[in-house]
């Protein structure tokens, strides 16, 4: 709950207290009581704005200031009630608050955990077409691969910009947005109608800080069906720890990307079998490598920014959640641009001929892998195409430690951990989608870990975490290779 959210909540119950407790005689308490509520309330509509789940608070607000100022006003007047219905009102009254408040707590203005790194955080979108590239994910004719991509950077942020917000300011724009998301989900579009005020820790195309020297980049791409909104945070704390960050939408694979003529595209992506699993992480394997030839034309000015010259293109690194960590995966095999890469719980998609891979890379599962790991063991059916996939994608991994790499899990997550929607709210959780481990926690953990990889790999510093086992991290676990 926001300051005035809860001054608006404490008042209104403490008119509750004076209506029923407070005698007629204390005028000059009620009086100001009356007053004080009254100011708050308009207070907390103009500095932080209404949302649905105070309609309740704002109703009782408005009733009740008119009582107490009408009980004090007019002593003259009495109203006589009975004893039942005193008493079903005041329950009432006490219920409707509760529900607002339960509202309040369990669906929140969220606002993403603040980076650890010691540099503040730069945003800027780019909006980028692949000439080269038909749309196949749409039955258009003559349509290309359109991509938005939002690159994170150090900054100093001379100008004291205003924190960025999360979603888009523009109330049209935000209005599309959450329709694909309400439809997707068939609620009302009011639901999400709060998300409008949720901000980042990062400052909107302020200057990139100066350095001596360029800074390495970490592409990221989203889980299937997501978007770059959902790892804001990760971008951000790798940007604040002296990375620049490329987030890519992989267009009609995610709930909703905005483009700058103010379309807005939604989900269309089908994934019935492996084949087409396969099909499409292809598709996504080539948006990142079209990604990273427009860094290279950024870096080199071919592309007018303020990024010429500020890119270590010789230290590029791949990371990614879920269908986007295969992808990560993918791109790190092929692309002998990335020199390292993180897959964060997404089984693959593409297991031939990719046993040998002399890259660094770490996998980082939920907590619980170890129970699938063992499960799968004692699976017996190795003509199955799935359980065969996986057999691949385990020997894999097993590749991958022997070649300077990383299999971890962290206990107590669960899929969507290695996401910002755990912040969203305290319901997600008891969906299952989320584990037991707090969202903070977790997100914090993680972010430990992936900031440890990349300084090893991509700066040459760190890699402690990586030894091993760590006392601050109990519920990080090791995987060894004669373990998968």
């Amino acid at each position: 709950m926001r300051l005035f959210e809860i001054l608006l909540t404490l008042s209104c119950f403490m008119l509750f207290i004076d209506l029923w407790f407070v005698k007629r005689n204390a005028q000059k308490i009620g009086v100001a009581l009356g007053m004080v509520s009254g100011v708050l309330l308009v207070v907390q509509l103009l500095a932080e704005g209404y949302r649905w789940q105070m309609l309740l608070i704002y109703i009782l607000m408005v009733l009740l200031i008119v009582i107490v100022l009408f009980k004090h006003m007019k002593k003259s007047m009495t109203i006589k009630t009975g004893k039942l219905l005193k008493y079903s009102t005041a329950s009432l009254i006490i219920i409707l608050m509760a529900l607002s408040v339960c509202l309040m707590v369990y669906l929140p203005v969220f606002h993403l955990s603040k980076p650890d790194g010691p540099e503040k955080v730069g945003t800027q979108t780019f909006h980028l077409t692949d000439a080269s590239r038909d749309e196949a994910l749409t039955e258009e004719q003559g349509d290309k691969r359109e991509l938005m991509i939002q690159i994170w950077y150090p900054t100093e942020n001379k100008d004291n910009k205003k924190r960025e917000f999360l979603f888009p300011e523009d109330k049209e724009m935000f209005k599309k947005y959450i329709q694909t998301y309400s439809n997707s989900l068939n609620l009302p579009d009011f639901v999400f109608d709060y998300w409008k005020y949720s901000k980042t820790n990062s400052y909107k195309d302020v200057e990139i800080l100066p350095s001596t020297s360029p800074y390495p980049i970490v592409l990221l791409s989203h889980g299937m069906g997501t978007s770059r909104v959902l790892h804001a945070s990760q971008a951000e704390n790798l940007a604040s720890h002296g990375y620049i960050v490329v987030t890519i939408d992989h267009t009609y694979s995610t709930f909703a990307t905005i483009f700058p003529d103010r379309r807005v595209t939604d989900y269309r992506t089908k994934m019935k079998t492996v084949d087409d699993r396969r099909k499409v992480g292809e598709i996504w394997t080539k948006d990142v490598e079209f990604v990273i030839d427009q860094i290279e034309k950024l870096n080199s000015g071919a592309i007018e920014s303020q990024f010429q010259g500020k890119i270590d293109l010789n230290h590029m690194g791949a990371m990614g959640h879920s269908f986007g960590g295969a992808t990560a995966f993918n791109t790190t095999y092929l692309d002998n641009r990335i020199k390292a890469g993180i897959n964060m719980d997404g089984s693959l998609y593409e297991v031939e001929n990719r046993e040998v891979i002399n890259k660094p890379f770490m996998f980082i599962r939920s907590g619980v892998f170890k129970t699938w790991l063992e499960e799968f063991k004692n699976n017996t059916d190795s003509h199955n195409e799935v359980i065969k996939q996986l057999t691949d994608e385990l020997d894999i991994m097993k590749n991958v430690i022997h070649h300077q790499g990383n299999v971890i899990y962290v206990e107590g997550t669960q899929h969507f951990n290695f996401t910002d929607l755990q912040f969203y709210s305290p319901l997600i959780k008891l969906t299952g989608i989320t584990g037991d481990i707090d969202g903070k926690r977790g997100s914090w953990v993680v972010n430990q870990y992936v900031i440890d990889f990349f300084n090893k790999h991509l700066k040459e510093t760190g890699g402690k975490l990586l030894e091993g086992p760590n006392d601050s991290y109990p519920e990080v676990k090791f995987i060894e290779s004669e373990e998968l």
